[in-house]
């Protein structure tokens, strides 16, 4: 019979390897945002060849925009998701406020503000942007008279951000669009009070925000919760 000593290493030996697999296996899960022929065709099967159409089209994205400059990047994201239709969150998914994953807004081809703006995050995060470079940002939408959410981007830490929005295709600049009046912003780390697109008081950590925490949770996991 082995001593127990040997049985410990074996353990340890044993414990070491599952760690080295599940590590190379969430490298390769991108965040929820890479999908493998594999996956595409089992969502088609359980929800329809138009929706495995339009992940298939997303992952071409991704792989199109591989290389090409930032600016390039934030275009084609904003525009490609800007196709989706407009839902609010009862008429679409039954709830008050559902922040759905980039994967349950494009198989179900509807969202509101919040999917628009997160599906555009993880896309651009999946291209290589560091989210330090990227918010996104609760407003108030003037003319609409009603809260929003933007995604914002930086070039550079001080710079008036770009501004990618569902409201309107071209992407301005925060001090281009006297509609939105900011008011918070966040990423995967941090949230911000924000003035004029600017991230003017760091205030905490984004996860205070408990909808962002259960979102990145199931990105991450790769959860489907369409009824």
């Amino acid at each position: 019979m082995p001593s127990l000593a040997s049985r410990g290493r074996r353990w340890v030996v044993g414990l070491a390897a599952a760690l080295i697999i599940l590590l190379a296996l969430t490298s390769l899960a991108g965040d929820g945002v890479r999908l493998s022929p594999a996956e595409i065709d089992r969502f088609g099967q359980i929800y329809g060849e138009p929706a495995a159409r339009r992940l298939t089209a997303w992952q071409a994205l991704i792989r199109d925009l591989a290389d090409a400059p930032e600016q390039t990047k934030l275009e084609q994201v904003n525009a490609f998701f800007n196709q989706v239709r407009f839902l609010d969150d009862i008429e679409h998914w039954k709830q008050e406020d559902y922040w759905a994953t980039p994967v349950e807004f494009l198989i179900s081809n509807g969202g509101d503000c919040e999917d628009f703006a997160i599906a555009k995050y993880y896309t651009l995060k999946e291209l290589g942007i560091r989210i330090d470079k990227m918010s996104l940002t609760y407003v108030k939408a003037l003319e609409l008279n009603q809260a929003h959410m933007v995604l914002t981007y930086y070039p550079t830490p001080e710079s008036v951000p770009l501004v990618l929005d569902n409201l309107i295709g071209e992407i301005k600049t925060a001090d281009q669009r006297p509609d939105l009046l900011h008011v918070y912003t966040f990423n995967g780390d941090n949230l911000w009070l924000s003035k004029k697109g600017r991230r003017s008081q760091l205030v905490g950590t984004s996860d205070r925000l408990k909808p962002w925490v259960k979102l990145q949770s199931r990105v991450d996991a790769n959860n489907v919760n369409l009824n």
